[in-house]
């Protein structure tokens, strides 16, 4: 496998990492910020009004965009293994 094959590989494995993961972090961030700006407010500081509503966004946000997750998976996991015999022949 040449230099040129194995980083470009990388790039694409970090891109859609990065794709996959940007729904599920972007809607807990959002989530965080509002709850984060509603305890400066009525100075409540409780942990669980911090990770129970995060939580469920996530689990939310996991249902919503799970298949459009799973399918950018597949799709890079499906090329990489029909990349296979060329990524052998240069060994």
């Amino acid at each position: 496998m040449s230099e040129d094959l194995a980083v470009s590989l990388l790039s694409q494995m970090l891109w859609v990492a990065i794709k996959v993961s940007v729904p599920v972090l972007g809607l807990t961030l959002i989530v965080g910020l509002i709850v984060s700006i509603f305890q400066v407010v009525t100075q409540l500081q409780e942990m669980s009004l911090t990770f129970i509503p995060k939580l469920l966004v996530a689990g939310l946000a996991l249902i919503a965009f799970g298949g459009w997750i799973i399918a950018q998976i597949t799709t890079f996991a499906g090329g990489l293994i029909g990349r296979i015999p060329e990524i052998l022949q240069g060994l």
